[in-house]
């Protein structure tokens, strides 16, 4: 393939997405990251795109969300690593909130494992990864039906979400920043993030190095609320996303780092949990929502209608 012919195609998959990895590029387009690097400096050096650490963006500095056929193609190894780690995190007997995004489709596919599980989610993905799941329950909110990501949102999702209280809030974004935690392009898809995460005593955040140091025009849950990060290996190269990771932890987020042969199980090698990770130091005892360090569960009031509900469990919630 000929250069210009690459960087059109370069700048197309941009355009359809939004952001891109150098390494997504590349496999694309069937070359080195090397040669993909030197193209996106010439296409923004012509003010088609921004460089981002490990990545390409839409020029202007924020980037807009994609829809779900084009999330779905990307980084699909990296969320599969991340999605083996995180599954490790849930323990039998638990209540949990999952939120919508392919990551924490990923997720939910691994969750189908754990017994006695409970997981409340407004994403119809995860709804449908978990339906055949005989030892977990599933409850969906309401609200109105987002095709874009197959989300429920607005006042009735965030309404059913009221008076909810279980052990851990997974979620994942469009952009991840130290200075401003974790964000989304769209407003009614980040207010009803912001009430899962009212709903949880620990927030974690499921999101690929190519999310790393990506602002987009919504916040949904700043960095002091954020208790760990599962994130994949950023490339050797990729200095901002390694300066992002350790920004984040000197705030007090917890990073747990998919290893490199995180990346091929595809959910069906080894239990979740035991894929190799990393674990950066966390610098300080975080706090809770509710300003306590050590937070004490009570059972979701909004579950209680379900016949055979059974309150949440969890084994461990001291803070590390």
């Amino acid at each position: 393939m000929f250069a210009a012919e690459r960087r059109q195609l370069i700048l197309e998959m941009v355009r359809a997405n939004g952001a891109v990895s150098l390494r997504e590029l590349a496999r694309v387009v069937q070359t080195s990251e090397v040669t993909v690097r030197r193209d996106v400096r010439a296409l923004e050096a012509e003010g088609l795109l921004d460089r981002r650490h490990g990545g390409a963006v839409l020029p202007g500095g924020f980037t807009r969300e994609s829809g779900f056929p084009q999330k779905s193609h990307l980084s699909t190894a990296e969320k599969t690593a991340i999605a083996d780690l995180a599954a490790g995190l849930v323990g039998e007997g638990e209540a949990i909130v999952v939120g919508a995004g392919t990551t924490t489709q990923e997720l939910a596919r691994r969750l189908a494992r754990v017994p006695g599980l409970t997981v409340v989610t407004n994403s119809l993905l995860v709804a449908q990864a978990l339906a055949h799941a005989n030892r977990v329950e599933v409850v969906m909110t309401g609200g109105t039906l987002r095709g874009s990501n197959y989300a429920l949102v607005g006042s009735g999702a965030e309404q059913s979400l009221q008076g909810l209280r279980v052990s851990r809030a997974f979620l994942s974004g469009s952009g991840l920043t130290a200075e401003r935690g974790l964000s989304t392009s769209n407003m009614l898809s980040a207010s009803v993030d912001r009430a899962l995460v009212q709903a949880a005593a620990e927030v974690v955040v499921l999101a690929d190095h190519t999310k790393l140091g990506s602002d987009t025009m919504f916040q949904t849950v700043p960095t002091e609320l954020i208790t760990r990060l599962v994130t994949d290996e950023p490339p050797l190269h990729d200095e901002r996303a390694a300066a992002e990771l350790q920004a984040l932890a000197d705030q007090g987020v917890e990073i747990t780092v998919a290893g490199p042969e995180s990346d091929a199980s595809g959910g069906d090698g080894p239990p979740p949990g035991s894929r190799p990770r990393r674990d950066m130091p966390l610098p300080g005892q975080r706090r809770t929502q509710n300003g306590g360090l050590g937070p004490q569960l009570r059972s979701a009031s909004a579950l209680a209608d379900v016949p055979g509900e059974r309150g949440a469990r969890v084994a461990d919630l001291r803070r590390r």
